[in-house]
């Protein structure tokens, strides 16, 4: 009821711009131009937590736009919500571009083509996978933010001719307490098992690359969980296998046929067990749209 009065009411009322203040525009130019105007980058925290995934964010937390994702996702300015999936488009495209050299620069459609296909053997949708907000927050919000940013990302990646969908397959199994105030190795342990992929959600998860979804990456560790969450669901099922392991093994087994003997065929079942976590790490990917300044590589040097 929240949201569909805030659609209402952002309609029919003048805003202000949600990022610096500007009169009569929800997002100005100067604004729009810190979201969509920079390539997306890799991001890591120090220190980076145990099964962190590939993270790319699109710009530093600070300004206007830690004040955009929290107009968006405190005050409920869902005006917001295309410019915002948008930004998290560009760091999906890139995360994906990563792996195969391409690289793709938010907002360009000419990395959209490239983002598609490169580092995945096979067919289908990419697949974004947004990390799932507490139910309290959810209720509180009266809106899941970062689910809507993911749907908007999604068409902007169709919009552009990257087959996207959102799978929304994790799910909070335990309450966790609220991350504000908390350091890096409290957040760990606040957020140690409690997510799981929802049952027959792992189902999905074979059609495409798999690219986990958050507004913000700050220690890692909300990332690194739903990462470990997808993980494990891979490794529960018979066989130790899954879709996503079976898709990204296609590669591994060309590769392990060089020098083998013509005809000899080789089964997902003979890679080594210890392989199906490498190769998920392969092929999982994660994109946010802000990261602490200091998070960015470049600035490493």
């Amino acid at each position: 009821m929240r949201g569909w009065w805030q659609d209402l009411t952002d309609l029919v009322l003048p805003a202000d711009c949600a990022g610096c203040g500007a009169p009569r525009t929800a997002l100005c130019p100067r604004c729009r131009a810190t979201l969509h105007g920079s390539a997306a980058r890799r991001v890591r925290p120090v220190p980076e937590p145990a099964g962190l995934p590939v993270v790319h964010a699109v710009a530093p937390y600070a300004a206007e736009v830690r004040a955009l994702l929290l107009a968006h996702k405190e005050r409920g300015a869902l005006t917001l919500t295309g410019a915002l999936g948008t930004a998290l488009a560009g760091a999906v495209r890139a995360s994906l571009g990563a792996d195969g050299g391409a690289g793709a620069h938010a907002g360009a459609d000419r990395g959209a083509h490239a983002a598609g296909s490169a580092g995945w053997p096979g067919r289908g949708p990419v697949l974004l996978v947004p990390v799932p907000s507490a139910r309290w927050a959810v209720r509180a919000r009266g809106h899941d933010p970062v689910r809507r940013m993911a749907l908007a990302a999604a068409g902007e990646l169709r919009r552009t001719g990257t087959a996207a969908r959102v799978a929304a397959v994790l799910r909070q199994r335990r309450a966790v307490a609220d991350q504000a105030g908390l350091d890096a190795r409290r957040r760990l342990e606040n957020l140690a098992g409690a997510l799981e992929v929802s049952p027959g959600g792992g189902r999905l998860l074979g059609a495409g690359p798999v690219v986990l979804v958050d507004d913000l990456m700050t220690t890692g560790a909300s990332l690194a969980e739903a990462a470990r969450a997808l993980r494990e669901a891979g490794l529960s099922r018979p066989e130790g296998r899954t879709a996503v392991y079976e898709a990204a093994t296609r590669e591994g087994r060309e590769e392990r046929r060089i020098g083998a003997p013509p005809g000899r065929r080789e089964s997902v079942q003979s890679a080594p067990e210890n392989a199906v976590p490498n190769a998920l790490r392969r092929i999982l990917h994660a994109a946010v749209i802000a990261a602490p300044h200091d998070s960015f590589e470049m600035n490493r040097n």
